[in-house]
């Protein structure tokens, strides 16, 4: 299935544009279920299918094809309209059409006159406009996020829907029939008294795995106010994508459990606002419940009031607890470093994200980061959508930084 037109698909090169055509609008219906809209497998063929009807060179029927397939309801279109502007959209900065790069002049024919005149030659510009946006967007992944434009951050919302987390895991005390692992001998005995006494096939168990508890304490204070939009974005990616992974490796792993909380000058639950699967809805709710929105720091404080409150309670207990925070600590930094040494004694693992760490330049001399960093697992970055990416990595365990 192809979204670049309905002609007989020349030599290597288009073959290639083809792929990233359908690689982009299937993005794009990511990004749309991302915003709320029930796309599923089926709409999102249909799609593609239109799109090839259609051609992915006209905007305007690409919209209406879309509008068609993937919409089932009136409050679908107003998320659907957002979601295309910010995915397509060549304004400010966002994906332009790139000269071809230069080649050898090819011979001239009376037959490749005459497919440009019958418009196959429209390919060709559809080629650069996908390489485009494909740069840009991999330039979007990498950027700053507190160094975007209004624009540019409309784009990065709907990129989001790229991001693929999953519950870390633990081990249980109960064991499970598997293909591998240490012999069952209960069960391989029992399967040899059915057959009178004849030897039986061997059978296998291993230790079944659990999800653990992700606990997410997010800074909203003022020196973390242009990444605070996105990192709750990130929270309501992390709260939807693992509560409702299915079953991990080795296991029966149901979706995990996360908890989520801003802190500053005050320790603020927001696990329920972002609840909502629409994210624009939940990130209005947390907005509610919030008190100090770019206010101080005072992390010290606020993760005594966690520890005391709800880690040694058990929220904590065995989970990964992710900080998002720079350091900037205006009370006492030794206060900090002894919450998060008390934090890490009952967490599984504790991962500290600093929007500065990957920068540049950058040298860890904070006196909050100072104080924490002997106490913490994973010290990593968390400026742009790269580095969240490879954040999940890190929260499921597949990594360490």
């Amino acid at each position: 299935m192809s979204a670049v037109g309905t002609t007989a698909t020349p030599p290597t090169a288009t073959t290639a544009t083809t792929h990233d055509a359908d690689e982009l609008l299937l993005g794009f219906t990511r990004a749309v279920r991302a915003a709320g809209v029930a796309v599923t497998h089926d709409r999102a063929a249909g799609f593609l299918a239109a799109t090839a009807e259609v051609g992915l060179g006209d905007r305007r029927a690409t919209f209406v094809a879309g509008q068609a397939t993937l919409c089932s309801s009136p409050d679908d279109l107003t998320r659907y309209a957002q979601v295309f502007e910010a995915w397509f959209s060549s304004r400010d900065g966002l994906p332009r059409e790139q000269p071809a790069p230069p080649s050898t002049p090819a011979p001239t024919d009376l037959a490749a006159d005459e497919r440009d005149a019958d418009g196959q030659g429209e390919d060709a510009e559809d080629a650069d406009l996908l390489a485009a946006t494909a740069s840009q967007a991999e330039i979007l992944r990498h950027r700053d996020v507190a160094a975007m434009t209004p624009a540019e951050k409309a784009r990065l919302a709907a990129m989001f829907a790229t991001l693929r987390p999953r519950p870390p895991l633990r081990r249980t005390v109960r064991h499970e029939p598997w293909r591998r692992g240490r012999v069952d001998a209960a069960r391989t005995l029992r399967a040899s008294m059915r057959r009178l006494g004849e030897p039986a096939r061997i059978e296998w168990r291993h230790r079944r795995t659990r999800p653990r508890r992700v606990v997410l304490l997010v800074d909203v204070s003022g020196s973390m106010s242009g990444y605070a939009d996105a990192l709750l974005r990130l929270a309501h990616t992390i709260t939807q994508g693992t509560t409702r992974s299915g079953g991990a490796r080795g296991g029966r792993a149901r979706g995990g459990r996360v908890e989520t909380f801003t802190v500053g000058t005050r320790l603020t639950h927001v696990t329920r606002a972002l609840a909502s699967r629409d994210v624009e809805r939940a990130l209005a709710a947390a907005g509610d419940v919030v008190p100090d929105w770019s206010g101080g720091t005072r992390l010290g404080e606020t993760l005594r009031v966690f520890v005391d409150r709800w880690g040694r309670r058990g929220l904590a207990r065995g989970a990964v607890v992710v900080v998002f925070s720079d350091g900037w600590e205006r009370g006492d930094a030794s206060l900090l470093g002894e919450q998060v040494r008390r934090l890490r004694a009952v967490a599984h693992r504790v991962v500290w994200v600093n929007p500065h760490r990957g920068k540049d330049g950058y040298e860890a001399v904070q006196a909050g980061i100072v104080a924490v960093l002997p106490h913490v697992d994973d010290f990593v970055a968390g400026h742009s959508l790269a580095t969240f990416e490879e954040l999940m990595g890190v929260v499921e365990g597949r990594s360490r930084a």
